[in-house]
This record gives structure tokens, sequence and C-alpha cells, in this order.
């Protein structure tokens, strides 16, 4: 409700302010993974930074070079070079080509959402991403069981601190409320 109402919102977590901007930049550009889970779906996954030319971070994601824009990196440490690669599951592709990628998917769940289609799909790794494809009959010929790749525009990737545990922010404690 407060991102359809609100100018400027406040993530909370645990009595202090996780990240505070307008809606559109909480969502598009989460700085930590619990504000990347609690306001919507992420799908987050690990990957190694291989270089950064000061425009784009080049990340390794199971040997599949993915591209981050440096005012997309809000890792807070590439010493370690462990980072999170965010991209929200309305921002991926199925087998449509873009210049990021990781491929060997298998659709293992189908669901139908009125406006869109949710795709989960089980990567090479054991990882499980989310897709939302819009309802327009592109992706209407997909079945459980098919071999994917998934693909997004480098513009639509976050990179996170890698250490974070991914699933901050996926549950509220209602006795927190």
């Amino acid at each position: 409700e407060a991102m359809t109402m609100a100018d400027t919102i406040a993530v909370m977590n645990e009595g202090r302010i996780e990240q505070m901007g307008t809606p559109v930049e909480l969502y598009e550009s989460p700085r930590t993974v619990f504000v990347a889970n609690f306001l919507g779906q992420s799908n987050l996954v690990k990957g190694t930074v291989v270089g950064n030319d000061g425009s784009d971070l080049q990340v390794s994601v199971h040997g599949n070079k993915i591209s981050v824009p440096a005012s997309r990196n809000f890792a807070k440490d590439n010493s370690e070079k462990s980072v999170l690669i965010g991209i929200r599951p309305e921002k991926i592709s199925i087998e449509h080509a873009e210049p990021n990628s990781l491929g060997g998917g298998v659709i293992t769940d189908i669901s139908f959402v009125g406006v869109s289609t949710q795709f989960q799909i089980q990567m090479p790794w054991g990882q499980e991403l989310s897709v939302f494809e819009q309802n327009d009959g592109g992706a209407s010929h997909l079945q459980k069981g098919d071999t994917v790749t998934l693909s997004w525009k480098p513009s639509f990737t976050f990179a996170l601190d890698g250490t974070s545990d991914v699933d901050a922010g996926t549950s509220v404690n209602p006795d927190e409320l």
C-alpha cells in the first residue's frame, strides 16, 4: 500500500532504516538483500567478480558472464569478489536473446495468474529462479520439462553484498509489526 501512496518510503529492518527512497528507487535499485526481498520478489544468484572497467562490473555466474552497470553495483566491498546478482522476475525473458543470459534451465512449474504467467526454472546448479511473462501469447508454447535460456538487459541487473543471507526480508515475524 505504501508503494502506491507515498513519495518517499523508509524500509525498516530491526529498528533501523535499511534504505530510504521513492517507490521506484527502492524496487528497481534495492541496496540490500533485505530490501530486494521485502519489496517484491527477486532472483538472487551468487557470482564472482571477474572485472570492473569503471562503467560495468563483470561477474561470472556458473560460467556465464553477466554485466552489471557500475551505478547498480551496491555490493559493499568487492575485495572478496563475491556478489549476489539480482534480477526481478518480470525483467527476465525466456528464450529471447539479450546480453545477459543463463542457459540450461528446466521449467518445473507454470502458473497462470491473469495478466502474467509465472514460471519456476530449475537451473543446472540447483537453484530455482522465477520468471513472470506478460500473457501476450509469446510464451504459451512452453511446457513443464522444457529446457530454456533466461536472458535480460544488463541495465536490469543489480549487484549486492555476496556475504548477505539470500533469504533476508523474505518473511516478517508478526510479533515484530
